[in-house]
């Protein structure tokens, strides 16, 4: 099956990033989200990274205009319903992902592959809830979008070799690498960087070392890009600890309790970047520990 039109649900980080790859690869994209406000902001942000991508000559300016031409959006729903693919990047909870795939179903084309974007959620079981679960997988991109390579596909236990292959197509022609993931809490990445993360969060939170010191170490030490606490901030907290939740709860292995300290910063609404607070403070000019 040859996917043209392309449906994302969710406008935030995650969703824009998907819509401007996705219109840059020639793909038609429909965008919605609850909040109109929303979806100004990401056409916004993907003009801004677009612009970015020109200024630097990755990509032309007409390249720039033809890609904001092939997104549009919408504040309803079921307007996806006439995608050849739809790809849900709604916040990380369960819920939110089965209730909005509940009330797209009805709208659907008989053809059309639905997919999430969720970093730690069963496939198998947001699958099962609708009409498709043959035509139900994961399709997990790495956050910034445009710029991360890796693409990973979960297969839930139900998916066919057809939907398999229709979104590995999708992955191949937007230039990135996809990375086979079988259903199993968090998949690759985030079974093995969370707990990594999470570990960071218990030495500071034991008082091995300070945010700096930490951070530092990981940079330095083991050639990180990003120490994993500047990292968490970066995801934001509160989409570590429900990843770190879901492997707690899934595998029931105390390796995966979440650190007490991570739930008191989300518990406070020191989420990262996008709250301007997390284990830094990014109210000012530069960002400053806040342990």
């Amino acid at each position: 099956m040859e996917i043209q039109k392309v449906g994302v649900i969710g406008a935030g980080q995650m969703g824009n990033g998907i819509a401007h790859v996705m219109a840059l690869a020639g793909y038609d994209v429909l965008l919605t989200d609850i909040s109109q406000q929303a979806l100004d902001a990401a056409l916004s942000t993907v003009r801004g990274n677009l612009a970015r991508q020109a200024g630097r000559g990755k990509i032309s300016e007409a390249d720039m205009e033809a890609a904001m031409a092939r997104i549009s959006t919408t504040l309803a729903l079921a307007d996806l319903g006439q995608t050849d693919l739809v790809i849900e990047a709604a916040t990380e909870r369960e819920a939110v992902k089965q209730a909005i795939f509940e009330d797209l179903q009805p709208h659907l084309l008989p053809h059309t592959i639905l997919t999430s974007n969720t970093s730690s959620i069963s496939i198998t079981r947001l699958a099962s809830r609708t009409d498709r679960p043959e035509r139900f997988m994961g399709f997990h991109f790495m956050n910034p979008v445009p710029v991360m390579q890796l693409v990973e596909l979960i297969r839930g236990i139900a998916t066919d070799e057809a939907t398999f292959a229709a979104c590995k197509a999708v992955v191949d022609k937007l230039g990135k690498t996809a990375a086979s993931a079988e259903d199993f809490p968090a998949f690759i990445v985030n079974r093995i960087l969370m707990p990594m993360i999470n570990e960071a969060v218990y030495t500071l939170y034991e008082g091995v070392g300070n945010v700096r010191s930490i951070d530092e170490s990981m940079k330095l030490g083991a050639n990180h890009p990003m120490g994993p606490l500047e990292l968490a901030d970066f995801i934001g907290l509160d989409t570590c600890l429900a990843i770190m939740n879901v492997l707690h709860d899934g595998l029931a292995d105390t390796k995966y309790r979440p650190c007490p300290l991570l739930t008191k910063y989300v518990e406070a609404g020191w989420l990262g970047r996008k709250t301007q607070r997390g284990f830094y403070d990014y109210r000012g000019e530069v960002p400053v520990p806040t342990r």
